[in-house]
C-alpha cells in the first residue's frame, strides 16, 4: 500500500500535471499574476548569476513566451539592455498577450543576427511544451547563442523524458517553477540544463500534496534508513542470504562483503558446490553446501541475494527454492532473462542494467520511465533500472529518479555490491520501493567519497558504511 507523502521538496512533476496545478492555483492566483512571478523569478536569478550586458530574450507564442516578456520588462526596468525577438505572437486576449503588451521597449528580428548580437539570450521560446522536434531554422538561430539561458526548459528538451526534439541549446542555467520536472534529471536532457533554480511562484503546498503525482528526485527525506539502537543485536540487524555460485565466485563474494559493509548483522553464503573460497571471503561469513532447502529452513533467514556469479541451472534451482519457501529475494544478472519471468514475478526487487532489462523485456518503444513502470506492474515487483540517471519503480507507480553517482561505479563488480546494500536494507525492516532507493543513493554516495582515483568494486565497498551515515545524516 502506497503512504501518501506530504514532504513535495522531492516531487518532480510533468508538464501536463505542471499544467493542471497551474489550473488550480488559478483559483488563488490568476495565471498572469503567476506568470509574473515567474519572470520575476527569472529575472532574479539573471541579476544573481550575470553582471549587466546585452540581453535578448526570445519569446514564443505561449505562456513560456509570456514569462519572456516579463523578463525583459523588469531587466529593463533595472537599467540593463534588453531587446525581444518574437517567433510569433500570442494569441490575444491569452496571459502571454497581456505581458506582450507590456513590453514597451526594443524588438528585433528572430534571426541569427539578433542572436550573435547579443551577449546573454533568453530562451522563452517553448520551454517545456513542445510536442514535435523543433524546427531547422529555429535550430540554427539557437546555436548562434554564445551564452544561454533557458527558461523552464531549454527549448527542444522534453521537459517529461528528457528526451530531446531534433535539437535543444546548451543552458548554463535554466529557471523553472514550484518544482523541477523529470526532465531536469533524465538523460540526455539532464546535460542541457545547466545550474538548475527553482523558483517559488505562489502555487500553495496543499495543490501539490496529491496522491496521483508519484515521481520523485531519489534523495534522503524520500525515505529514512533505520537507526541503530543500543538494544540491537546480529539478528535484529538483520540477515543477508546470497546463493553463492559453483564455477564464478567473485559476484556473490562482493554482494555478501557489501552487506557485510552496509551494517547487516550476518552474512551467510549458500555455496553450490565447495563452500572453501567463500570462507576465505570473510571471517565474519556463515557459509554452508549440500541442500538448500536445509539452509531454507531457517525462518529468521528471510533475505536472500539470487544471480550474481550463478549458472543457468544454479539460478533456476535457486529461484524455484527460494520461491517455494517464501523469502524475499532481490534477483539480478544472471537471474534476469525471460525464461525466468514467471519466477521474477515472485521477486522483491530486480536490479537490472539496460541490456539486463531488454533480455527480459525486450526493447523499450516508449520512454525509459513508462518501459519500467509496464514491466513493473506486469511483474508485480520493484524495478531499479541501473544507468548514469537509475530509475526505481514500484508496482504502484512510485518512481524516484537518482542522479546522486558518478562515473566510478561504471566497473565491475558494482552492480553486485548494490545488491547486497538493497539486501541489507530489507533485512532491517525497509519497504521494498524505499529499501531500493535508499540502495541506489548510498551506493552513489559510496562512489563520490572514493577520491582521486577510479575504485573498483571492492573499493566501493570500503566506503559504503560512512554512505549510510550520510543517508542519516541528510534526510
Amino acid at each position: 500500500m502506497q503512504s501518501e507523502n506530504k514532504n513535495t521538496k522531492l516531487l518532480l512533476i510533468n508538464p501536463e500535471q505542471m499544467n493542471k496545478i497551474d489550473q488550480i492555483a488559478a483559483s488563488h492566483l490568476p495565471i498572469f499574476v503567476l506568470m509574473k512571478n515567474a519572470g520575476l523569478s527569472v529575472a532574479r536569478a539573471v541579476m544573481q548569476f550575470y553582471k549587466p550586458c546585452k540581453i535578448l530574450v526570445l519569446c514564443g507564442p505561449g505562456n513560456n513566451g509570456g514569462d519572456g516578456y516579463v523578463v525583459a520588462h523588469i531587466l529593463a526596468n533595472e537599467g540593463w539592455p534588453v531587446k525581444v525577438a518574437v517567433l510569433k505572437s500570442p494569441r490575444e486576449g491569452t496571459d502571454a498577450y497581456k505581458a506582450a503588451q507590456q513590453w514597451g521597449g526594443d524588438t528585433v528580428p528572430f534571426n541569427k543576427q539578433s542572436v550573435k548580437d547579443a551577449e546573454l539570450v533568453i530562451d522563452a521560446v517553448f520551454g517545456s511544451g513542445l510536442s514535435k522536434d523543433l524546427d531547422d531554422q529555429l535550430a540554427i538561430i539557437l546555436k548562434a547563442a554564445e551564452h544561454i539561458i533557458a527558461i523552464d526548459m531549454p527549448s527542444g528538451v522534453d521537459g517529461k523524458t528528457g528526451e530531446i526534439k531534433g535539437y535543444a541549446p546548451h543552458a548554463e542555467l535554466t529557471v523553472t517553477f514550484c518544482r523541477a520536472k523529470p526532465g531536469h534529471y533524465l538523460l540526455p536532457g539532464r546535460e542541457y540544463i545547466g545550474k538548475l533554480v527553482i523558483g517559488t511562484i505562489g502555487i500553495p503546498q496543499s495543490i501539490l500534496v496529491n496522491p496521483s503525482f508519484k515521481t520523485w528526485l531519489n534523495e534522503p527525506g524520500l525515505w529514512e534508513v533505520p537507526h541503530s539502537l543500543i538494544e540491537d543485536y546480529k539478528y535484529s540487524r538483520g540477515i543477508v542470504n546470497v546463493i553463492g555460485g559453483g564455477q564464478t565466485t567473485g559476484a556473490a563474494r562482493l554482494s555478501s562483503l557489501a552487506a557485510s559493509s552496509m551494517g547487516a548483522g550476518l552474512v551467510h553464503i549458500f555455496a553450490f558446490g565447495s563452500k572453501d573460497v567463500y570462507l576465505m571471503t570473510s571471517p565474519c561469513f556463515m557459509v554452508d553446501e549440500g541442500d538448500l532447502k536445509d539452509s531454507l529452513k531457517d525462518a529468521r533467514r528471510k533475505v536472500w541475494v539470487c544471480g550474481p556469479g550463478l549458472m543457468e541451472d544454479e539460478v533456476h534451482t535457486a529461484l524455484t527454492e527460494l520461491i517455494s519457501a517464501n523469502k524475499v529475494i532481490v534477483a539480478d544478472a544472471s537471474a534476469l532473462t525471460k525464461d525466468n519471468i514467471n519466477l521474477l514475478k515472485k521477486c522483491a526487487v530486480l536490479t537490472p542494467h539496460i541490456g539486463e532489462f531488454k533480455r527480459v523485456f525486450g526493447d523499450i518503444k516508449n520512454c525509459r520511465i513508462t518501459a519500467v513502470k509496464e514491466a513493473a506492474k506486469s511483474l508485480d515487483t520493484v524495478i531499479v533500472l541501473k544507468g548514469p540517471d537509475t530509475i526505481i519503480v514500484s508496482p504502484d507507480g512510485r518512481v524516484a529518479i537518482n542522479c546522486h553517482a558518478n562515473a566510478r561505479l561504471a566497473t565491475a563488480g558494482s552492480g553486485d555490491v548494490l545488491t547486497g546494500i538493497i539486501a541489507t536494507l530489507l533485512a532491517c525492516g525497509m519497504p521494498n520501493w524505499e529499501a531500493a532507493c535508499a540502495g541506489v543513493w548510498i551506493h552513489g554516495e559510496a562512489a563520490l567519497l572514493h577520491e582521486n582515483s577510479w575504485p573498483n568494486a571492492v573499493d566501493l565497498i570500503h566506503h559504503l558504511g560512512k554512505a549510510r551515515d550520510n543517508a542519516e545524516i541528510n534526510k
